[in-house]
């Protein structure tokens, strides 16, 4: 049945072909298994059918580049009187600024315009990230309108960006269906691509295993940050703290201070408690309270930078230069992803003080570091008379600069705020005589 038809073509269709329905598609073409992508994104859908990923992962470019146009069939629309034995739905479900509510609109949009390409032997896989019980009202809503008793299960994406492809097929693939058949039938589909599955009871169990994952991780970094703030208060070096507890001892680690981002960390929080039924418990809870405080690093670091800059100019920092890098959330594994990036929120406390604001990625494109209102430049040409450089992420590449000749540039009264510490030893063998240098917490 299904393990015999995973080398037909248009059997396998990826609906939304952003990071996670793009990345399952390149595992799937290395398998050999022909893909249809749909995607309603016009240019992003005419970038891949000339083999051009906008998606910094390495690997996935040669992939898809191999692959389009041949068994990699892409579109804007659904085809029509063509049945899928799967159909994985990875579109974006992201949420609502005003009331930090799953916006799941595109996911809805999906589940009305895929219903004349299924029947009684398709299997819907949910990838996208979902309220607990999302997949069990997918499957009513298709089987009511169809009046099919279509297979329906919820298996997440849980890869890290810049080693996804290897993790597709790395780490174990969750799997929780809405019935057994559905549960066989997905467990199969990861099983036929050599992938190891965890099959849990039910498609809710599935979806909350990839809710909490995440938020364990929020919880884990917001601790770090917590032992910042309260370092910073008792006049104790937190990085010196953090670095002493861990050193040798057999126990969890602290976590390093730093900006908690990208597309997962940022909203999964409060996908999980948007599942919950009683919101009242919320304001008690440890995942909302750990999110809360990873989202006020930014503006705590902001406001830090500038009472150090005010210090050193004597209270005048009007056209002061200041110079931002690193504008995607992580500098490591390598990424320009720059949604839940710290820089948002940076540049909009520091924009309060007429500063001349540049910006710096060694990976994100000029036009999108100019679409945060700071002009874009290279190293050399923002280090050159600036007042302040602030570090935001821990891309390897800040620890090899020449940073010599970079400081040589800066004006006298200088400022590096270097988030991850990444230029410390060159704090520690004396390289910034002239130059105030700190990091989290320690301004």
């Amino acid at each position: 049945m299904l393990e015999n038809k995973l080398q037909d073509r248009g059997n396998i269709a990826i609906v939304g072909l952003g990071y996670v329905g793009l990345t399952l598609t390149a595992v799937l073409l290395e398998k050999g298994c022909p893909v249809f992508g749909i995607d309603t994104n016009q240019k992003l859908v005419a970038q891949l059918s000339e083999g051009v990923v906008p998606i910094e992962e390495p690997g996935l470019q040669a992939i898809i580049e191999k692959h389009a146009g041949k068994d990699l069939i892409l579109s804007t629309s659904y085809p029509k009187d063509l049945i899928f034995d799967v159909l994985v739905i990875a579109v974006s479900t992201p949420i609502n600024a005003h009331d930090l509510q799953p916006d799941l609109r595109a996911l809805n949009q999906a589940i009305d315009n895929i219903s004349g390409n299924l029947n009684n032997d398709s299997l819907v896989i949910v990838r996208s990230t979902v309220p607990v019980g999302t997949t069990d009202h997918i499957r009513s809503k298709l089987n009511k309108e169809l009046d099919l008793d279509i297979k329906t299960a919820f298996c997440p994406e849980r890869t890290i960006q810049g080693r996804a492809l290897e993790e597709i097929t790395e780490l174990p693939q969750i799997v929780g269906g809405t019935d057994e058949p559905s549960l066989i039938n997905a467990h199969r589909f990861f099983e036929d691509l050599g992938i190891k599955t965890v099959k849990v009871s039910n498609s809710k169990t599935a979806e909350f295993v990839k809710l909490v994952n995440n938020c364990h991780t929020d919880l884990i970094y917001s601790y770090g940050n917590q032992v910042a703030i309260m370092a910073k208060k008792l006049g104790i070096n937190p990085w010196e703290t953090i670095n002493a507890a861990n050193q040798d001892y057999p126990r969890p680690n602290l976590s390093s201070p730093g900006y908690v981002g990208g597309s997962c960390l940022s909203k999964d929080p409060y996908i999980l408690l948007s599942s919950l039924p009683d919101v009242s418990d919320n304001k008690f809870s440890l995942v909302k309270s750990a999110r809360l405080l990873n989202e006020s690093m930014p503006k705590r670091c902001a406001k830090e930078f500038v009472q150090l800059l005010l210090k050193i100019k004597n209270g005048n920092i009007q056209n002061t230069k200041v110079l931002i890098c690193g504008f995607a959330y992580k500098g490591i594994p390598e990424t320009d992803d720059t949604r839940g990036t710290p820089c948002k929120d940076i540049i909009e406390e520091l924009s309060q003080y007429n500063l001349n604001l540049y910006g710096q990625d060694f990976v994100v494109d000029y036009d999108v570091i100019n679409s945060f209102q700071v002009k874009p430049v290279n190293l050399e040409d923002g280090f050159d008379n600036a007042d302040g450089i602030i570090i935001l992420n821990n891309h390897p590449n800040y620890a090899k600069l020449p940073i010599k000749t970079l400081v040589s540039k800066m004006n006298s009264n200088s400022i590096i705020y270097d988030s991850w510490l990444v230029l410390d030893n060159y704090y520690q063998a004396g390289f910034f005589e002239k130059i105030t240098y700190t990091g989290i917490c320690l301004g």
